[in-house]
């Protein structure tokens, strides 16, 4: 018999310029950043973490739920939506696009390895993970 895949943990080894945060494993309900488990959602950013970011749903999600992100100004916000895929909803990927934040929808692991290869790149990247 295989083993389920989806409730492995996974851990990721990768360069990542000095100072700068990478995921460097996640499983079911968790991610860890730099080596810390993280259990609640959040948002990770190449030189910061918002923590025990508050939000319900990824239908509810709104333009204000991102107002942390503007001092960084990401060029690309990837939004990992649990286990499962779910599509941000098009009046927040309008109101991101007028301030110049592109859009990437995915399941939860799948933005923590992408993010990961867009950070090696040297890309604005920020990943806005729903754990759980």
């Amino acid at each position: 018999m295989q083993p389920d895949c989806d409730h492995l943990p996974v851990k990721l080894h990768l360069e990542r310029p000095a100072g700068q945060n990478a995921f460097t494993g996640y499983g079911p309900g968790w991610v860890d950043v730099n080596g810390q488990r993280y259990e609640r959602h959040l948002i990770v950013l190449p030189e910061a973490i918002i923590p025990d970011w508050r939000v319900d749903t990824v239908s509810a999600l709104t333009a204000a739920h991102f107002a942390d992100l503007a001092p960084f100004r990401p060029e690309i916000l990837l939004l990992g939506s649990g286990a499962s895929f779910h599509l941000a909803p098009p009046t927040l990927v309008r109101a991101l696009a007028a301030e110049n934040i592109g859009v990437e929808s995915m399941d939860t692991h799948a933005a923590c390895r992408t993010y990961n290869i867009l950070l090696g790149e040297g890309r604005l990247v920020a990943a806005a993970l729903f754990l759980g």
